[in-house]
């Protein structure tokens, strides 16, 4: 698969300062403030993992599909699809909390 059909889309999200499309096997993919960014992709890889050892019993489903790490100046939103792992880090739009 072409570096083109695995990122299309990526660079248009909204508020997005990078991202990683990683394999079993590494980085497939980089941009921005994640590009080359094999510590990160290693961690991610590993959370990954450990929430995907967190099954239903009986189910056969993937325990995730998507998952959000949410940090103070922004977020990494994690989607597994197929073999791949997509890493988008965004800028973290925080609305201050309303007083009523």
């Amino acid at each position: 698969m072409s570096t083109a059909a695995l990122t299309a889309g990526l660079d248009r999200i909204p508020d997005q300062l990078g991202y990683l499309v990683i394999s079993e096997d590494g980085v497939l993919a980089s941009a921005g403030e994640l590009e080359n960014d094999e510590h990160t992709a290693g961690v991610m890889m590993q959370m990954v993992r450990t929430a995907s050892r967190f099954r239903l019993s009986g189910s056969t489903d993937p325990p995730f599909k998507r998952m959000s790490v949410i940090l103070e100046d922004f977020v990494y939103t994690v989607t597994v699809s197929g073999q791949k792992v997509f890493v988008v880090k965004r800028q973290n739009n925080q609305h201050e909390p309303i007083s009523v």
